[in-house]
């Protein structure tokens, strides 16, 4: 087969795993790994055919290498077993990532190559290390909020006041901020669920003040002809006025507009998530606090001071969307002050 309809036939192939990844609802932030992890398993079984497809351009991605001498047959769960377990003996990777890439091969055999792995019986399972998270004191969330400006000041104010995950902020649409009530709807959170937050007080005034000025502009997007923004779901097809309108903007909008890739119209994305991670890393600099802070750091200290304020621990899980209690329970080991709540000897002496 040609160098150039092997390229084209791969090329097809990717495109259809894409496709299938979209149309059964697996996030954005999760399909580059998926696709990440199925080639890994295609480079990985180099050699080896995976048998007969229905779909025709996985079968000319195949021919090629198929009609090669010396290659024996893939065998389906069988290989996908020995993959994952090499993942974890050889490799030695996360645990996250291990269940990850065994996500994204049963999709892979399932709904792109038509044939369902079945059970794939027991197989070493990387381990997953028990580590307390990263917390700071109260006296370090303030130095490191002090050394936050403008939108990322907002922004680093709210992960901590309210314990929202970082996307979960990055993506805060306007209609979700409830001054009434003084509370914030936190949508799609993770395992798509939503939850309410509280809305600090003290961000009350700066936050009506930066959603004034991010309506200025809003309005002047709209003079140009652009002021869209993306819409979940099939949203858009059913209200197609609502991506122009105020209450579904980005609270946290990016600097410049931008051409959206999945039909080219120009709108108004989300500040990207990496800007906010920079700014708390030089904030953890400028403050001089050693601990490996990340924007995460701020809803582990949001739990922690939560707890410690009295607040019960069924009150917290619900705050942070723990879907069981036993995920929140790791944030008591702040109570147990002194490592286990005793007193070394070397004080006593």
């Amino acid at each position: 087969m040609p160098l150039s309809n092997n390229s084209d036939a791969v090329a097809r192939f990717w495109r259809k795993y894409l496709i299938e990844l979209m149309n059964f609802g697996v996030k954005e932030s999760a399909v580059k790994w998926y696709v990440r992890h199925a080639e890994a398993y295609v480079k990985a079984s180099a050699g080896r055919r995976i048998g007969t497809h229905s779909a025709a351009d996985v079968e000319a991605w195949l021919g090629g290498r198929g009609r090669m001498d010396g290659m024996a047959a893939w065998h389906g769960a069988g290989q996908v077993k020995a993959f994952l377990q090499a993942l974890a003996v050889v490799g030695r990777v996360a645990a996250s990532t291990q269940n990850q890439a065994l996500n994204a091969l049963v999709f892979f055999y399932d709904q792109v190559l038509e044939q369902p792995l079945g059970e794939l019986g027991a197989f070493a399972r990387a381990k997953r290390p028990q580590r307390l998270p990263v917390v700071l004191s109260r006296d370090e969330v303030m130095r490191l909020l002090t050394g936050l400006h403008g939108m990322h000041a907002t922004m680093g104010a709210l992960l901590y006041g309210t314990g929202m995950r970082l996307m979960e902020c990055v993506r805060l649409r306007v209609k979700d901020v409830d001054f009434g009530y003084g509370q914030i709807v936190v949508r799609d959170g993770k395992g798509q669920k939503d939850r309410v937050v509280p809305l600090p007080v003290r961000l009350v005034e700066p936050l009506r003040a930066h959603l004034e000025k991010m309506r200025g502009l809003h309005r002047d997007d709209l003079v140009l002809g652009a002021g869209a923004v993306f819409l979940p779901d099939a949203l858009a097809r059913k209200y197609p006025n609502a991506a122009r309108e105020w209450g579904w903007q980005y609270v946290f909008p990016a600097s410049r507009l931008a051409a959206d890739p999945r039909d080219g119209t120009v709108c108004r994305h989300h500040l990207h998530e990496t800007s906010l991670q920079k700014a708390v890393r030089a904030a953890t600099r400028a403050a001089g606090i050693e601990k490996p802070v990340s924007c995460h750091a701020l809803r582990h200290s949001f739990a922690t001071h939560m707890l410690e304020g009295g607040y019960d621990i069924r009150t917290v899980q619900e705050l942070l969307g723990h879907s069981d209690v036993k995920t929140t329970m790791i944030y008591t080991h702040v109570l147990n002050r002194g490592g286990l709540g005793v007193v070394s000897p070397l004080d006593r002496v």
